[in-house]
């Protein structure tokens, strides 16, 4: 067991992150986005037709707005019930989003072709290129549904200052955004854990989205944690995917298998400050601000910080937080959205960045969100190897 002093408990539980969202506005929310995923879907096929490469696959037409539709029907209802047809129904409607989102951009350069080539004075077989774009779908398609399973170890080397002496070349773990729940499972996650456990790290961080808020057995499903050890513990917050009701539930089935959640606490470990704020009390720049006051941090100790998304910056950072560790951007999972990503997460998105004196730690996560399916990103963990600055 690690040695643990200084233990403060910052602030009481919140479980309800979003009980202010209304009935009438989960129904808009999801008009809007069945709406846009509809259009997508009808933009491809409309291309498909007019470039006549619909042939006998006619079927489409009823089969892909279907799949469609399904996709935003199972994550509702997978929301309030678990069963195997809702879990298979959204693992298949989940694989085509991600075939569906290529097919977009491939539509879009099919179309952009045809007018290039009609103002050209030579002529261009528009119908082949189109049906090489939309090809190409399948292949990058099938690409990122390995991409997206083949978990790799990414390795970083950080230098704290005043790092204590019994944390200096030791590794610590990091891993974030497994999403278990309707594709994810626990042998997915007995996977990870086996990785991990080949690593022999002092110490694993969960940096939140351990679950896709989906009901599912939550006992089961995170199971496999207790075949893992590591001598200075392993520690979890809560992602937003915990937040979308009340969180208890997902924090309990994890606490029974011996992981230490961190609720809204510091904690020190030979020396090492490691704190942790759920991700409902970061989004509260106030709130967050005195979470951190009331853990009473050591500015004369290295501390790392558990909060699951790279934004409020400013806050960890005027506490004197030496390291925070997140997840959350899937550096934007698949193209184009990495790009998404990374303008709204700036150079944050993904890796090691500095924010004034606090160093940030971005992971793309092990698991996904939707279609299991990654382009340009990858499914990690991340090993630290941990080294005093400048010889503090």
């Amino acid at each position: 067991m690690p040695r643990e002093t200084g233990f403060k408990n910052a602030a009481p539980k919140r479980g309800h992150a979003h009980a202010g969202r209304t009935p009438a506005a989960v129904i808009y929310f999801l008009s809007v986005v069945s709406a846009i995923l509809l259009a997508a879907t009808a933009f491809v096929l409309v291309t498909w037709n007019h470039f006549d490469m619909a042939g006998s696959f006619s079927w489409w037409e009823i089969l892909a707005p279907a799949l469609t539709l399904a996709f935003v029907a199972t994550t509702v209802l997978g929301r309030w019930r678990s069963h195997f047809l809702i879990r298979w129904i959204y693992r298949i409607s989940a694989v085509w989003l991600g075939f569906l989102n290529f097919a977009f951009f491939a539509a879009v350069a099919a179309w952009i072709f045809s007018m290039v080539a009609g103002v050209l004075p030579w002529h261009l077989a528009t119908a082949t290129m189109a049906g090489i774009f939309l090809g190409a779908t399948v292949v990058a398609g099938f690409y990122g549904l390995v991409n997206a399973n083949w978990l790799r170890v990414t390795r970083v080397t950080v230098k704290l200052s005043h790092l204590p002496p019994a944390w200096q070349g030791r590794t610590a773990v990091l891993v974030t955004d497994l999403h278990l729940g309707n594709v994810r499972d626990e042998r997915f996650l007995r996977h990870v854990v086996e990785r991990i456990q080949q690593l022999e790290p002092q110490a694993v961080f969960i940096s939140g989205d351990m679950f896709d808020g989906t009901q599912a057995d939550f006992q089961r499903l995170v199971a496999p944690w207790k075949l893992l050890s590591a001598p200075a513990g392993i520690y979890f917050v809560s992602g937003n995917h915990e937040e979308f009701g009340e969180r208890g539930p997902f924090l309990t089935a994890v606490r029974q298998t011996g992981v230490r959640v961190l609720d809204n606490e510091m904690v020190t470990v030979d020396g090492l400050q490691i704190a942790g704020v759920h991700d409902a009390e970061t989004q509260d720049p106030k709130l967050f601000g005195a979470l951190l006051q009331k853990m009473k941090l050591d500015g004369r100790r290295a501390s790392v910080l558990l909060a699951h998304q790279p934004g409020g910056l400013a806050v960890p950072a005027a506490a004197g937080i030496s390291l925070q560790l997140s997840g959350h951007t899937h550096g934007g999972q698949l193209w184009p959205w990495s790009w998404v990503a990374a303008r709204v997460h700036g150079r944050f998105a993904y890796g090691l960045n500095r924010h004034e004196t606090l160093q940030v730690l971005t992971s793309s996560g092990a698991g996904t969100w939707g279609p299991p399916v990654r382009m340009g990103t990858k499914s990690e963990i991340v090993q630290i190897r941990l080294e005093a600055a400048d010889g503090l």
